[in-house]
């Protein structure tokens, strides 16, 4: 009989074998926790469709806060729930707006012992729903829109962000609010660009989080799903413009972007492991249909070994504990 020569499983054979020739890890600082504060919340208020997912008070708020600087993460991520809207987004800018005061809440209490994000947007605040303002023919014009992202920008910064995300997809936001940012003192605010961000039916229940008003689509600014090519002409122009890290949204139906961008980025890459892609794995396990814990894990260090460092995930709480080394006797 021929027996093989060559034994791959001979690495395979215990778990501390394993984790020896681990090629990917995960550690909590790779994780960012998106957030959501809802304005006049008295108690955190559950999202029906993203099980453990809750909106914001502004107490509550704080006291993730804290929860994710004890749990080693890397940042959260803050996005607004107002209970008024207009067409122009004003409470974006509104420096008493919900999320301007909940980064000012988040800065005060960590300081710099976490990175505290925005999103930097408007579809949270305008009546329409859309990331930038409505022309008569209810088309988002793009240059209008950056005048009001620079508003908004500097509104975030001046609350005390470290990090601005441009979710918008609007062309040229990155110099555009970069620019605003330098003229009025902020160089050191950071700029996370969602360079590649689809227009995906995986945002879901994000509406429900943000309580979103979306009149129509956002196909019209946000990329293509057939489309692979564009995302990195996206990556390429933003790095010019002057993007610190770039961002590919949703994450999972998405890897061979974030491959793609990972291997040509000279800056830092990120990942959203969005609402939808949280909200499938919560209803499959709640059927029995999946071992909750090890698809989560499993699907985050997907991302990871598909090239993203950074990863925004609804799970980095929960998954920063998994990965905190035992307790030795």
């Amino acid at each position: 009989m021929s027996f093989p020569t060559q034994r791959p499983r001979r690495l395979r054979q215990t778990g501390a074998v394993r984790a020896l020739v681990a090629q990917t890890r995960l550690h909590p600082a790779d994780l960012v926790l998106p957030v959501f504060v809802r304005e006049g919340a008295v108690e955190a208020q559950p999202i029906t469709s993203m099980p453990g997912v809750v909106q914001h008070s502004l107490g509550s708020l704080v006291a993730v806060a804290h929860e994710a600087v004890e749990a080693g993460l890397g940042g959260l991520m803050l996005f607004g729930v107002p209970t008024t809207r207009d067409a122009v987004g004003s409470g974006a800018v509104d420096p008493e707006g919900i999320l301007n005061v909940g980064l000012r809440r988040v800065r005060d209490a960590v300081g710099d012992d976490l990175v505290v994000m925005a999103d930097l947007c408007l579809d949270e605040f305008t009546d329409h729903g859309h990331c930038g303002l409505v022309d008569n023919e209810g088309r988002v014009d793009n240059d209008a829109t950056l005048e009001q992202y620079a508003a908004v920008a500097l509104a975030q910064a001046r609350a005390g962000a470290h990090v601005l995300g441009l979710s918008g997809m609007m062309d040229g936001q990155v110099g555009f609010v970069r620019k605003a940012l330098d003229d009025n003192g902020f160089q050191d605010t950071i700029i996370l660009a969602y360079a590649a961000k689809y227009a995906s039916g995986f945002y879901g229940p994000f509406r429900e989080a943000v309580e979103s008003t979306l009149q129509g689509n956002r196909a019209t600014y946000q990329q293509d799903p057939a489309n692979a090519t564009e995302s990195l002409l996206e990556v390429e122009l933003d790095v010019a413009e002057g993007a610190d890290i770039v961002m590919v949204k949703p994450a999972l139906p998405y890897l061979d972007i974030v491959s793609a961008v990972a291997q040509m980025s000279p800056v830092p890459v990120a990942a959203y492991q969005v609402s939808g892609e949280y909200a499938q794995i919560e209803a499959a396990a709640a059927h029995g249909w999946i071992d909750r814990e090890r698809v989560m894990m499993e699907s985050l260090i997907s991302i990871r070994r598909a090239g993203a460092q950074i990863i925004l995930t609804y799970y980095a709480l929960e998954a920063a504990r998994l990965l905190r080394p035992a307790p030795t006797a």
